[in-house]
């Protein structure tokens, strides 16, 4: 008899811990990267009125007679499925779409997370504005002139350096693309021509460059048709703010160009085949690049800034059609890309899928400050919750295999936006009625129980 009060006693006890996480699930509905829980059940070792007995030749088996004594709680898990993705237009509200964790640090405890509401301390560094928690991946380091994220060092904080600047640099590359027109007018040789016959007969195109101040020049280039030799086109350079007496326009070997000026052919298919400069040892063979880049390096020198600096100009490659071409259809020749810039601010900044934290300046250039972490775990249900939407690692969840979004299994970062909690109402209040209904079965065997212990107690009357 005593044995169905317990039991009984065990269902009220874990139906009331079920109806406690359900309770925590609904309380959290709207909690941002919650994991909703659930629990499950066993039964509590039986105890064994008669074992079973085999069959022999005279009988059949026995099967042993046991009578349970109630149930227990088997496990209490984390349901890790993806939440639904809420849109808030805030750059540094992040969510996970896949597997991954963000990672937060305390002194030197690390915490794991899917909330991504995170925000800058005046400071620049990203945290989780709640708490103040640093939230860890790797910076950015300049090496020359580009910036590398070492995604396999040590985890640091991410600092963003709002207002911060992107020093001046010197443009050492002009690369030039389009169309001479092979119909451009040749100038005459009998007389000096016109400035109308100037200015049909040449083809000029120009580019802001940068010095290493961040102070801008032009760099002008004239294109004219050689007399007698369609394919040929003498390029004259000139730059704004430079002294003309220092400037030379060479061509890679072994003299130097003596003038501003260098030669261009084409061949009969509209395609770059070589450039020359003239020597400037008289007698001397002119430097010529008849393979590959065609690339003419300007030496420019700017008086006012005691700066000197070398332009190479890339004018595309030896039988290709990626530069400048010679074909009968309107000159188009223009610069379409140099890589120097003037002195910059951090104006603003994006967050890729990738987790890569991209400035954006105010001179035009967009460069890496940092790349934010993300840890997976071979078994995240061994995760212990901490509170705050955090967990910590344990025995059970295996280390944290930690490295950038996209890679390794681990999910894409998507900005703007914040998971959900993974809560279903509907499932909670489905399951919360029949744990109710559990809690007052459980409730009426123990009634039950007590009543036949009180008619036994009422045999000697």
């Amino acid at each position: 008899m005593m044995r169905s009060l317990y039991s009984g006693v065990s269902g009220l006890r874990n139906h009331q811990v079920r109806m406690d996480v359900l309770g925590n699930n609904i309380a959290n509905v709207n909690t941002y990267g919650f994991k909703k829980s659930r629990v499950s059940f066993q039964d509590i070792l039986s105890q064994t009125i008669s074992g079973a007995a085999a069959p022999t030749a005279e009988k059949g088996g026995v099967n042993p007679k046991q009578v349970g004594l109630g149930m227990s709680i088997a496990s209490i898990d984390k349901i890790f499925t993806q939440g639904s993705l809420q849109t808030t237009g805030l750059n540094l509200d992040l969510a996970f779409q896949g597997d991954g964790f963000f990672i937060l640090e305390r002194g030197e405890e690390l915490f794991y997370t899917r909330a991504g509401a995170f925000a800058l301390d005046k400071g620049g560094t990203l945290v989780n504005p709640a708490n103040g928690l640093r939230v860890k991946g790797w910076q950015a380091i300049q090496a020359g002139t580009e910036y590398i994220i070492n995604s396999t060092g040590d985890l640091e904080d991410i600092i963003i350096p709002v207002g911060g600047k992107d020093p001046a640099r010197a443009t050492e590359l002009v690369r030039y693309k389009s169309n001479l027109n092979s119909d451009t007018p040749l100038l005459p040789l009998d007389r000096p021509p016109s400035t109308e016959e100037m200015l049909n007969a040449t083809v000029a195109t120009n580019i802001d460059v940068y010095d290493s101040l961040g102070n801008v020049h032009v760099v002008n280039l004239e294109f004219v048709r050689v007399q007698g030799e369609g394919n040929t086109w003498t390029l004259t350079a000139s730059v704004e703010g430079a002294d003309p007496d220092m400037l030379t326009f060479d061509v890679g070997g072994a003299n130097v160009n003596d003038s501003n000026a260098i030669v261009m052919r084409f061949n009969n298919s509209g395609a770059p085949v070589s450039i020359e400069d003239s020597p400037s040892i008289a007698g001397a063979p002119a430097d010529t690049t008849a393979e590959g880049q065609l690339v003419a390096s300007l030496n420019v020198t700017f008086p006012e800034e005691g700066i000197t600096q070398t332009i190479d100009l890339d004018f595309g490659t030896v039988g290709l059609y990626n530069g400048i071409t010679q074909f009968a259809a309107p000159s188009s020749v223009k610069a379409y890309e140099q890589d120097g810039y003037g002195l910059g601010y951090l104006q603003s900044f994006t967050v890729d899928n990738s987790g890569v934290i991209t400035g954006v300046y105010t001179n035009g250039k967009k460069a890496p400050i940092a790349q934010i972490a993300v840890a997976t775990f071979t078994n995240p249900q061994g995760l212990e919750a901490e509170g705050d939407n955090f967990f910590v690692q344990t025995n059970n969840s295996g280390l944290a295999n930690i490295g950038p979004a996209e890679t390794g299994g681990r999910g894409r970062i998507t900005a703007g936006t914040l998971e959900m909690s993974n809560v279903d109402l509907a499932e909670q209040f489905t399951d919360m009625i029949v744990t109710q209904r559990g809690f007052q079965a459980n409730s009426r065997s123990i009634t039950t129980s007590d009543q036949m212990l009180q008619e036994l107690l009422t045999l000697k009357r």
